[in-house]
């Protein structure tokens, strides 16, 4: 799909900066060579312990979504990790809420980009679209992020890892 934003599309400074606030690696693959770690494989990002496995045409909502994947796990889960992130539905929730206010601080993104380009690439959420689902249906997703210590109460991002 070439209707999503891609990592050659901004650069990366802004994702490593970004991925550095939670301990995480943002790791360059050749073009034509495949993705370690990277569940859906072609152009998916990869996850592979704290590494997040990416090309320049790997679309910038599969590299926070899987970042996020990283950061809301458990230090159990994530010790092992290797491609799948075996999350529960709650879990899976949590992440694309996160992913979505990550996006802000991807230079040349923002949340209004991401939630086009998950619409477009075929997340599904009850309302129809992530914006609504964001603006609507998520309170669920938001409450885990602010009990597992990942989003303050008053919504600020903790920019840490999940530690249980």
């Amino acid at each position: 799909m070439s209707d999503v934003l891609r990592l050659r599309d901004v650069g990366a400074e802004s994702l490593t900066a970004l991925l550095s606030r939670y301990g995480l690696q943002l790791e360059s693959v050749p073009d034509s060579q495949p993705i370690p770690g990277s569940y859906w494989h072609e152009d998916e990002a990869g996850i592979i312990g704290l590494s997040v496995f990416v090309r320049q045409d790997t679309p910038l909502h599969s590299i926070l979504h899987e970042s996020c994947h990283i950061i809301c796990m458990d230090q159990e889960r994530r010790a092992v990790l290797h491609t799948d992130a075996c999350g529960e539905y709650s879990e899976e929730d949590a992440v694309c809420y996160l992913q979505i206010l990550l996006a802000d601080f991807v230079e040349g993104f923002g949340h209004e980009r991401a939630w086009q380009d998950m619409d477009a690439w075929g997340y599904t959420f009850r309302l129809g679209s992530a914006q609504r689902w964001f603006e609507e249906d998520a309170e669920d997703a938001r409450a885990w992020l602010v009990q597992h210590g990942l989003l303050t109460p008053n919504g600020e991002i903790s920019f840490q890892l999940r530690q249980v």
